[in-house]
C-alpha cells in the first residue's frame, strides 16, 4: 500500500478513487491533482512508480489542506460559530440540523435515536 498525506491508499484501485480515501480530496480534486502530476487517471495504485507518487505526494502537500489540518480547521470553525452564540452555532450545541432540514419526523442522524422509554406505549 503506498502512503500519501499520511493515508494507506489501496493499491487494487485506480488512482482516482485511491485518492479520495484522503479527508479532504474528492473525485474532482483527485483528477485535478493526477492531471498536474500528469499520472493516467485509471491507473492502479500499485502501478504507480516511485516518481509519480513523489510528485502526487508533492501536490498535495502543497495545495491542499488534507487530513489532520483541514479536520482542525473544520473543528474550529464549528467551536467558532458556538462562541459567538450564533444561529448555526447553537444548532451544533443542541446536536440538531444546521442546514435548515425539518425536525418533525426526520433528522434522526443529529438526533440519535428515539428515547426508548416513549416507544411501545399506548396512550391513555
Amino acid at each position: 500500500m503506498a502512503r500519501v498525506a499520511g493515508v494507506e491508499i489501496p493499491d487494487n484501485k485506480p488512482v482516482e478513487i485511491a485518492l479520495t480515501y484522503i479527508y479532504g480530496i474528492g473525485r474532482t480534486s483527485a483528477q485535478k491533482i493526477l492531471t498536474k502530476a500528469g499520472v493516467d487517471w485509471f491507473k492502479k495504485t500499485r502501478e504507480l512508480t516511485e516518481e509519480e507518487l513523489t510528485r502526487i505526494r508533492q501536490i498535495i502537500e502543497r495545495e491542499y489542506k488534507v487530513e489532520g489540518d483541514l479536520r482542525r480547521e473544520v473543528a474550529q470553525n464549528i467551536r467558532r460559530l458556538m462562541d459567538i452564540g450564533c444561529y448555526r452555532g447553537l444548532r451544533h450545541k443542541m446536536g440538531l440540523p444546521v442546514r435548515g432540514q425539518r425536525t418533525r419526523s426526520n433528522a434522526r442522524t443529529r438526533k440519535g435515536p428515539r428515547p426508548s422509554s416513549l416507544r411501545g406505549r399506548k396512550k391513555k
